[in-house]
């Protein structure tokens, strides 16, 4: 089993950065990949971002690459999420998830889900 929670959403005008956080217990935490995903009120939920175990290995949306990275601590059990020139369209909740089986971009290789966090931007 593996727990995690997400914090450090919030409003911010478009233009701004957020960075959020993805905390997991449960397993040991690099033995799995990890992937931020989001959803926006009457959409489904989409693939961001997904990091290998070792962090070695990062994809992106395209609708953030370039704008978004995503990175991993191991030794602090916690994934992040650094959000660059947000735009109003990325408005959504976000959600980490862990370790996919199959297809990293379907969120329904994900066993694992955080409860998700509010990202807010403004025009």
């Amino acid at each position: 089993q593996v727990q995690l929670v997400e914090s450090g959403g919030g409003l911010v005008q478009a233009g701004g950065s957020l960075r959020l956080s993805c905390v997991a217990s449960g397993r040991t935490f690099n033995n799995y990949p990890m992937g931020w995903f989001r959803q926006a009120p009457g959409k489904e939920r989409e693939f961001v971002a997904v990091i290998s175990w070792s962090g070695g290995s990062r994809y992106y949306a395209d609708s953030v690459k370039g704008r978004f990275t995503i990175s991993r601590d191991n030794a602090k059990n916690t994934v992040y999420l650094q959000m660059n020139s947000l735009r109003p369209e990325d408005t959504a909740v976000y959600y980490c998830a862990a370790d996919p089986d199959g297809d990293y971009k379907g969120a329904s290789s994900y066993d694992y889900w955080g409860q998700g966090t509010q990202v807010t931007v403004s025009s």
